[in-house]
């Protein structure tokens, strides 16, 4: 099969914004290490807010990628690159998580062997939330997260040059199916163990299946942001079509409308019980200011991208879609924030500075390894016969301009 190469545009323009990011990343980092040595007291609680943002990009990259994989779909073939490069930037998440190691004693109060000691919950808790078992678990979480996602990069590339290599298609969907059972299975260990432990006397049962639905939206969003981006570049100029962007829309409104249905129902539960040990969590989250927060979040990261995805012409129009898909991902952020600082900060609404310069940061390396891999194999998976990549094709079919 005759390979398509990459607008060399496109390409230039993805080595500029790897080199921006890269600078921008470096001088977040350095902002970041300033509020480190000034004592912000809020440094690793607003650092673990901008980690785990785009932490959930590359989860919900990696479960979109294995979705793909396992039922198929023409929708996933558009996005399939651009997921795949997000995945590549888990080993990076990964050694930039230890600073939140660091951070445990001023994150953690179940870390503190004084607190735990008059505290009858915690002893009960401790064999699970120790330390050393903490570090040990996200260890885990990281190598088979990073594990599958370079296996299933290094067999999609195989597949560019061997198309018809049956056995390497075979290994994509082996992996990539019990592989979505286990990121079930580990986002809500690493969900419990990275933001819910933030307060150990609270919990819920669905409060890592709401995570990774979240990482889900946020994956989409970002791919979208991505590819509407770079549609106007050849290849993508000559197979994207309009029922691939709204194909793309509606598993955004999908991802959005099941993230809100688990919020609510998980709010709703927790307050009908009236439980004190339940309800204290909220209450944190509702008073002092963080109310607005939390109906600005209802509203915008719900109800607004719910309507704006109903319409037929948001979903057909790239730029629309991609309008968005940002603001899903700003909503995401938002979301990030007061779930997670209202632990630090109850009922009283304050804003962690150090959360934007680790979101800056974080993200400047992030994306700088993303576009990276992105120019590496930059065309789609072209040894799927459902892409037009022909000129009769693209005339046939017509694409989005």
């Amino acid at each position: 099969m005759t390979r398509i190469q990459a607008d060399e545009k496109l390409l230039k323009r993805l080595g500029s914004y790897q080199k921006a990011s890269l600078i921008v990343g470096v001088l977040g980092i350095l902002v970041l290490i300033a509020g480190y040595f000034l004592g912000a007291e809020d440094f690793f609680p607003g650092y673990l807010i901008g980690w785990m943002f785009w932490m959930q990009v590359a989860l919900g990259a990696l479960v979109i990628l294995m979705i793909q994989n396992t039922v198929g779909g023409r929708w996933g073939l558009i996005i399939q690159r651009v997921v795949e490069a997000a995945t590549m930037t888990i080993p990076l998440l990964g050694v930039l998580f230890i600073v939140v190691i660091i951070g445990i004693p001023h994150l953690y109060e179940w870390s503190h062997a004084e607190v735990v000691a008059h505290d009858e919950l915690l002893q009960h808790k401790a064999p699970y939330l120790n330390t050393p078992f903490f570090i040990i678990r996200s260890v885990i979480y990281f190598v088979l997260w990073g594990g599958i996602a370079w296996l299933l990069r290094k067999w999609s590339v195989k597949l560019d040059e061997h198309p018809d290599d049956a056995a390497t298609r075979k290994k994509l969907r082996n992996l990539s199916a019990p592989g979505i059972l286990l990121f079930g299975f580990t986002v809500t260990f690493a969900s419990v163990d990275w933001m819910m432990s933030l307060e150990p006397h609270w919990y819920s049962t669905i409060y890592g299946m709401m995570f990774g639905v979240g990482a889900l939206a946020s994956g989409f969003a970002f791919s979208i942001v991505v590819l509407m981006g770079m549609v106007k570049y050849k290849p993508w100029s000559g197979i994207i079509q309009t029922l691939d962007v709204s194909d793309l829309g509606n598993w955004l409104l999908a991802a959005v409308m099941l993230w809100a249905y688990m919020a609510f129902s998980q709010f709703l539960i927790i307050w009908s019980a009236n439980l004190p040990e339940e309800t204290t969590w909220y209450i944190a989250r509702t008073t002092g200011g963080w109310q607005w927060v939390a109906i600005i979040n209802v509203f915008l990261h719900f109800f607004l991208p719910f309507f704006l995805l109903l319409s037929r012409g948001t979903k057909k129009e790239p730029g629309r879609l991609k309008k968005v898909a940002w603001l899903v991902l700003i909503m995401r952020f938002v979301d990030l924030v007061w779930m997670i600082y209202p632990a630090f900060s109850p009922g009283k609404l304050a804003f962690p500075w150090v959360s934007l310069a680790a979101l800056i940061g974080v993200g400047g390396l992030f994306l700088a390894i993303f576009f990276h891999q992105v120019a590496k194999v930059s065309v789609p998976p072209l040894y799927d016969s459902r892409l037009p990549v022909t000129q009769a094709s693209e005339e046939a079919h017509g694409h989005v301009s």
